[in-house]
């Protein structure tokens, strides 16, 4: 890191594979902004530590927030936009030296962009998993007028309080149950990431306009889209989420618009 530059970074166990920093030192690059971006491997016991560290850097402008911390620094932090109440989990955090830390949600905004760009419109929708991701996806299909929501999770408390969050009714089944006959499967677990079990399911109910849409984008064709591309359905990869998220996220960093007309070109860096 450069000494007395500002940057943002972003924190997660494991962080390894993270491709955040590639994403956003591109975008700062096109647009000549003198900050970056990095990440750092913070475990659970160690988030404390962290903010305290943080807040009296001058140079911090902030951190993204992955795999397993989004429902845990929602206790440091500041919630002027009800992130708790209406999500439960954060990714994004904004902090100036010696203020508040404000702590937001882009992944729900992140996540429908995919969905807008493609003009799909459904019915009925499977979200696996019950965790952060899960939680910020099932806040921007309610939000997007899905009425039916079927939650497929290991732990059938979780997946119910999930629902009951977003005030809406749906379904939990659990992870061995049948796929109902949906519009929209999502993965938003990291079953398939490199380094973890593949995620094995049936596909053959999902009816031949179904979209499949796998959050994980290390590997960025996992065995979840590999089936489903094997079947004829559309697909909607990792990636398409990281950088919807990310430019909601690099605005509130950085004070500027994502550079986004240069999408294909980061595209190809990302996936070199």
């Amino acid at each position: 890191m450069t000494q007395g530059m500002p940057y943002a970074e972003v924190i997660g166990d494991p962080i390894a594979h993270s491709k955040s920093p590639l994403i956003h030192n591109f975008w700062l690059e096109k647009l000549n902004i003198e900050a970056e971006y990095r990440k750092t491997h913070v475990k659970p016991e160690g988030l404390s530590a962290y903010f305290l560290q943080r807040r009296a850097d001058p140079d911090w402008l902030g951190c993204n927030v992955t795999i397993p911390h989004k429902i845990a620094v929602m206790e440091y932090t500041d919630d002027p936009g009800g992130v708790r109440e209406r999500i439960g989990a954060m990714n994004t955090i904004a902090g100036e030296t010696g203020g508040p830390l404000i702590g937001t949600n882009t992944d729900a905004g992140g996540f429908l962009q995919a969905l807008i760009a493609r003009k799909w419109r459904g019915e009925h929708a499977v979200i696996i998993g019950a965790g952060g991701a899960a939680r910020a996806i099932l806040f921007a299909l309610t939000t997007f007028g899905v009425p039916n929501i079927t939650v497929m999770a290991r732990d059938a408390e979780k997946g119910q309080a999930l629902l009951e969050r977003a005030g809406t009714k749906g379904t939990v089944i659990g992870m061995d149950a049948p796929l109902p006959a949906v519009d929209l499967l999502v993965n938003s677990t990291s079953l398939g990431m490199t380094g973890q079990p593949d995620l094995t399911l049936d596909l053959s109910p999902l009816p031949a306009q179904a979209l499949v849409y796998d959050i994980v984008y290390a590997p960025l064709e996992t065995s979840l889209l590999v089936a489903a591309k094997a079947r004829g359905l559309a697909t909607v990869d990792g990636l398409e989420m990281l950088i919807g998220q990310a430019a909601l996220a690099f605005d509130i960093f950085f004070d500027a618009d994502a550079p986004r007309e240069h999408d294909d070109e980061l595209r190809a860096l990302l996936t070199a």
